[in-house]
């Protein structure tokens, strides 16, 4: 999973109580913790910027002058420079979008939406795709959701959101009113209406949407979660008949049950994946497990990501990477033509870095990172699985 940038931080601001200052390190923290849906993360100097921003030491047009300075007078590339640029400005933007409580609830907004979040970072920002796609996820070990084919997009999104338009929601039950929304919810996003960038416009515009219909989501859950919630929405629309697999909005559910009511279920991956292996299988209410008077060792919160013995690893992505490296020695852009993956950041951070800190994959030049002819190959342990796999 990708770090999580300065939440310590956003959350001392918080706490603080100043309003100004609360309402910009609630923006701040949402707009960069949702870059985590593609395994992405602000540079430093953004945070920064952010920091200063909220002390009130900063406009938002000095952030806006300041960051595309940066960026225009960088002479010298680094590593993951696209990547940064990315996130900075996405953040700077969805910042920007989130100090305004008003919503645009049409399809135009939600096109709209999308080019303002992404504006100087896609060429194709406010466009829907003129193409069909597939992304394989982790939590379906590989598989992919059936997006909605590229023809179809603006008629999706009309019907969407004109049926939520007409939806009332007087005298509606709690757990019907979470149902209904995360259906509603699942349902734009499936659509998938841009290249790139769908579960940030998604998130951004749901947290608008309720905003302007009486809910209070000034909270961390996007920031903290965004991963959870891309992971949620993909099971929501994942269906196989062949492997017993059915559509699961549970988890999404269970997402917007903490966000505006208050419920505390343990928001981890682990449980979203499609066979998790049997300390992952039951996602608990963290609630009802504190009150049941378990100890600390004994709260499901104690449990480490990453459940694996010595010699195997219960990711299906890092047994993949395994299968592909074996006795080589590959580059990340070999790795991802033989994984047949296109997306960098997302390979790095579901496949790789997974495969590092399990100990199944080890640096050529470890004391180099951002060595020029920098590969990958297997440690002791990882040619150990290797010959197990391939019998």
């Amino acid at each position: 999973m990708a770090k999580e940038h300065n939440y310590i931080d956003f959350d001392e601001y918080i706490r603080q109580g100043e309003p100004a200052k609360r309402e910009a390190a609630y923006a701040w923290s949402t707009a960069i913790g949702l870059q985590a849906v593609d395994g992405l993360t602000t540079s430093e100097y953004l945070n920064d910027l952010a920091r200063r921003n909220i002390e009130g030491e900063l406009t938002m047009d000095q952030v806006d002058t300041l960051l595309d300075s940066y960026y225009e007078s960088k002479t010298a590339r680094e590593a993951h420079d696209d990547d940064k640029n990315e996130a900075d400005k996405a953040s700077r933007n969805i910042k920007k979008i989130l100090s305004v409580k008003t919503v645009d609830f049409t399809t135009n907004g939600f096109i709209s939406l999308h080019r303002r979040i992404f504006e100087g970072v896609f060429k194709h920002a406010g466009q829907l795709r003129d193409y069909d796609i597939t992304k394989k996820e982790w939590v379906l070990e590989g598989d992919t959701v059936n997006y909605l084919n590229w023809e179809d997009l603006r008629r999706a999104l009309d019907y969407d959101i004109k049926q939520e338009r007409e939806f009332s929601y007087k005298g509606i039950a709690q757990d019907d009113l979470i149902t209904h929304f995360a259906s509603f919810v699942s349902g734009l996003w499936q659509i998938h209406a841009f290249g790139e960038g769908n579960t940030r416009t998604t998130a951004v515009f749901t947290i608008q949407y309720l905003r302007s219909i009486g809910f209070d989501v000034e909270n961390d859950l996007f920031a903290k979660h965004s991963w959870y919630f891309r992971n949620a929405l993909v099971r929501a629309n994942y269906k196989n008949a062949v492997k017993g697999i059915d559509y699961s909005p549970i988890y999404l559910e269970r997402f917007f049950r903490n966000l505006l009511l208050g419920e505390q279920w343990d928001l981890r991956n682990r449980y979203l994946h499609v066979h998790p292996s049997k300390e992952w299988s039951v996602q608990p209410d963290l609630a009802e497990t504190k009150s049941s008077g378990q100890t600390p060792e004994q709260v499901p919160e104690q449990v480490p990501e990453q459940v694996h013995d010595l010699l195997h690893t219960n990711n299906p992505l890092v047994i993949e990477l395994i299968k592909v490296l074996g006795h080589e020695e590959l580059s990340i852009s070999q790795l991802m033509e033989k994984t047949g993956l296109k997306h960098r950041p997302n390979f790095i951070e579901y496949h790789l870095n997974p495969a590092i800190s399990e100990g199944f994959v080890r640096l050529l030049y470890p004391d180099k990172p951002r060595h020029p002819r920098q590969k990958y190959l297997l440690t002791k342990k990882g040619l150990a699985l290797y010959k197990e796999i391939i019998g």
